[in-house]
């Protein structure tokens, strides 16, 4: 990444509001969080962030709030108090916007991490719950090691040795699991995604916490814990 000097910032952010703000955005994720890396220099931004989240400045909000989430969750806790006056006003923010976004999975998915992220929560608000709108994980089999895909979206739900889409794969069981028997967390995300009309969202938590069946050694592992050691 570029560093910018506060100048740079301002600068940079004063350029909203017209009709080039698409390529804007472009622009300052591209300096600020280059292919999805978060650096000293990004929280920098959180203030003029903050500001565009608020409507105190103009752009997008969910546009802010995302970039926002992204940087966030890699605070430490020293940068998390420094930029509490601007976390909180993100997290109001992210929440407002969360029931905005029936017709948005990846915009939906976003804000779920950002609100993780804005309430102190480092694990799942870091980029793994992004494969609820791709609708695949791909991870390692714990016992054979074999590469598994875990899909749930157009072709069906399964666990996959190869690619199953473009050749002819070894299937087998994925058990979504109950969301009545979820963790807090997890129950928490399947609940926001249900009262905001996100089923698909709320399918994937089921079998992202849920178990799958190695095609390969027939091992039965909770998909979750192979996606954070893979992601």
């Amino acid at each position: 990444m570029i560093a910018k000097p506060s100048d740079d910032l301002a600068a940079a952010f004063a350029r909203l509001g017209g009709d080039h703000d698409e390529q804007v955005w472009s622009d300052l994720w591209n300096d600020l969080c280059h292919q999805g890396c978060v650096y000293e220099d990004s929280f920098l931004a959180l203030p003029y962030l903050a500001a565009v989240s608020a409507g105190r400045a103009p752009g997008a909000p969910h546009e802010a709030v995302s970039m926002a989430g992204l940087i966030v969750s890699a605070a430490d806790g020293e940068q998390t108090a420094r930029h509490a006056e601007e976390i909180a006003v993100f997290l109001r923010t992210a929440r407002r916007l969360l029931g905005e976004t029936a017709d948005d999975t990846p915009a939906f998915v976003y804000l779920l991490q950002g609100i993780l992220a804005f309430e102190g929560e480092r694990v799942w608000s870091t980029g793994r719950l992004e494969g609820l709108f791709t609708e695949e994980y791909e991870v390692d089999c714990p016992a054979c090691s074999s590469t598994l895909f875990i899909a749930f979206g157009e072709y069906g739900t399964f666990a996959s040795a190869g690619d199953y889409v473009t050749s002819d794969p070894v299937r087998a069981a994925l058990l979504p699991a109950d969301p009545a028997a979820l963790d807090p967390l997890p129950a928490r995300l399947h609940r926001m995604a249900t009262e905001a009309g996100q089923e698909k969202v709320a399918h994937g938590l089921t079998c992202l916490f849920g178990r799958a069946t190695c095609p390969d050694c027939e091992d039965v592992f909770a998909v979750s814990d192979q996606v954070l050691e893979t992601y």
